[in-house]
């Protein structure tokens, strides 16, 4: 991806139900409308989504290009930040996101770690909590590393990278740099946010000082002008911060409580024919592993995409056209969301769970005919 200046009359609008949202983009790596779209949120808080189209969330994306614009954003990252380097991936949207920029990050530094934040407690003690105010699950939850080196990068971190798939207000970056320093972690001297794409205009930074840079493959701004006549929808109660009936095991982790090297454990036994036409999902805040997978059996021939459940209630319109719900596979009893995938579809779904194969909604893996594949490591 070659950086492309965007001049500034190149302007967005999209009219959703509850009032039109103008952007205004001012750098973007590639065309704007291949990088996002737009939906509607069915949440009171905040009537709009930007809708990456890189991500593998809400639009089912191939591992290549995924992967793409993890090293996209990588590159972007400046190389000579103080190590350690905590790396922070975002739930449940970014995880996967995060993971990617740490894997690239990782191939040309010896000293970085990864961790996301979580709406899934483990069983472990916590590193914190913080809030991302605006959204449909608002707390966010990190653990505190149980493996010796992990815990020792993460405490003993001087630098900070911030995953996410964008940044509106930067207000959650704020949230969680200031509730690391509240548990501790007083040695970092440098704060890099890096996003999709950022629509903050420096607000990390100038909250932060000059400690604090912004790296993003667009940026630009928005303004939401709301239809003061629109009524605003009722969300699902999607906002469960607990272990459920299918409780975690931390034995069985991958990122919450830290790791400094990925590994693929799904796709062993997975056998592909060429050009076969394959979905891969991840579910929940459980996309990394799975996502290991799909790019495994994508160089073995297959044409693979690769999406994502979410518990993010969206309306259906604009770049969101089909939309299943069901009930998540961690018993919390909440609904959970696949968007833009329609039954027959592919060839095959490979539907991959960190819970038993029992805690997967059946009325799901029958609407997708899937195979359900379960992480045992």
């Amino acid at each position: 991806m070659t950086d492309v200046v965007a001049p500034p009359t190149h302007d967005l609008h999209v009219q959703l139900a509850r009032g039109r949202l103008d952007v205004q983009v001012t750098r973007a790596s590639q065309a704007p409308e291949s990088l996002f779209g737009f939906a509607e949120r069915r949440n009171p808080k905040r009537a709009f989504l930007f809708v990456s189209k890189v991500l593998g969330r809400h639009i089912p994306v191939r591992p290549a290009l995924m992967a793409e614009s993890f090293a996209a954003l990588a590159r972007l990252i400046p190389a000579d930040l103080p190590g350690p380097v905590l790396v922070l991936g975002m739930a449940e949207t970014a995880v996967g996101l995060g993971a990617g920029v740490h894997r690239e990050l990782s191939r040309v530094r010896d000293d970085s770690v990864y961790l996301t934040s979580t709406r899934h407690p483990v069983g472990t003690p916590l590193l914190t909590r913080f809030e991302e105010e605006h959204s449909h699950a608002s707390a966010h939850l990190l653990h505190l590393p149980q493996d010796p080196e992990v815990l020792r990068r993460v405490l003993q971190a001087r630098s900070l990278v911030l995953v996410d798939d964008e940044a509106s207000t930067g207000k959650t970056f704020i949230n969680l740099y200031r509730a690391l320093q509240e548990a501790g972690l007083n040695r970092l001297e440098q704060v890099v946010t890096a996003t999709l794409t950022d629509w903050s205009q420096g607000a990390v930074r100038q909250a932060l000082g000059e400690q604090a840079r912004s790296v993003a493959l667009l940026e630009g701004a928005y303004q939401w002008h709301a239809d003061p006549t629109a009524v605003a929808p009722q969300m699902p109660q999607v906002d469960s911060v607990a272990r459920g009936d299918w409780p975690l095991q931390a034995g069985n982790d991958w990122a919450r409580l830290g790791v400094c090297a990925h590994r693929d454990t799904l796709s062993a036994g997975v056998e592909v024919r060429p050009g076969e036409r394959i979905l891969v999902l991840g579910t929940s805040e459980y996309v990394w592993r799975p996502f290991l997978l799909a790019e495994a059996l994508e160089r073995r021939g297959a044409d693979v995409h690769f999406s994502s459940t979410s518990r993010s209630p969206i309306a259906l319109g604009h770049d969101v056209q089909h939309a299943l719900a069901f009930n998540d596979n961690y018993g919390l009893g909440i609904a959970n969301f696949l968007y833009n995938v329609a039954p027959g579809q592919f060839d095959r779904v490979l539907l991959c769970s960190e819970t038993p194969a029992a805690a997967v909604d059946p009325q799901l893996i029958a609407a997708l005919n899937a195979e359900v594949i379960v992480d045992g490591q």
